[in-house]
């Protein structure tokens, strides 16, 4: 199936390792050029050449801190010399978040760090590239939650739920003018530090295997495509049935 993503320009926040990589990758192979930022310079400019590499798009690295209005402004600015922005994936932030212990050890601090980079970090970036789209008249935005929002026993899971209500609240501002906004939640996935043991334990969903990064990559790319018009404000579980319940 042709997703008609050549010729497109995506930014992927946190695009340097692990799923926002495998995410470049994958709209890179399916014909977008991309601009990727992360915080470390070093690991940035190495995914950028390999990137390239793989794929044979232009991929430009910013290092950029999604925290801070102006690191996101300099993002927005490159994909513009790109010439257009068609996609953003949100995926800047902690994996697993930062405040992961019992209630009594809680950092608040540390937890609206937590919040500022996934949640708040969200919606600047959107702001920031919705009235690029809106002039199109086209666009997608894919947020990469976490299945935390989903079940207890995480504080730092409560981003992941606000991201659920950010998502379905820019779907519908944004969709009049052919912007979907949709959000993917990855389970455990194999990325470059996946353990041995975390591979066992992920192989107790429903698919009985570890979800690997490329198959987010892939959710995300037919969301970002033409194919996926008609689907906005909805989260989808990409942890290969790793929840026993089904979420209506």
């Amino acid at each position: 199936m042709d997703l008609e993503l050549a010729g497109r320009v995506a930014i992927v926040t946190g695009g340097s390792r692990g799923i926002g990589r495998a995410i470049a990758l994958e709209l890179a192979s399916e014909g977008a050029d991309l601009v990727i930022c992360a915080r470390q310079r070093d690991v940035l400019d190495e995914a950028a050449r390999a990137l390239e590499k793989e794929s044979g798009r232009r991929v430009v690295p910013v290092v950029a801190d999604t925290t801070q209005g102006e690191s996101v402004t300099r993002v927005v600015d490159a994909a513009l010399a790109l010439g257009r922005i068609d996609i953003l994936v949100n995926n800047a932030s902690t994996p697993g978040g930062m405040v992961r212990g019992p209630l009594a050890e809680a950092d608040e601090r540390i937890l609206l760090e937590d919040i500022d980079t996934k949640v708040v970090g969200y919606l600047r970036c959107a702001k920031a590239v919705a009235p690029h789209m809106q002039r199109r008249g086209w666009g997608r935005i894919v947020n990469i939650g976490g299945l935390s929002g989903r079940r207890a026993g995480n504080i730092s899971g409560l981003r992941n739920a606000a991201i659920v209500h950010l998502t379905k609240t820019l779907a519908d501002e944004l969709g009049a003018h052919g912007i979907t906004v949709n959000l993917v939640h990855p389970g455990a996935t194999r990325t470059e530090r996946t353990d041995a043991e975390t591979e066992r334990r992920a192989a107790g969903n429903a698919i009985r295997r570890i979800v690997d990064a490329r198959e987010i990559g892939q959710v995300v790319a037919f969301l970002a495509s033409t194919r996926a018009a008609s689907i906005t404000g909805v989260a989808i579980d990409a942890s290969g049935g790793s929840i026993p319940v089904m979420f209506q």
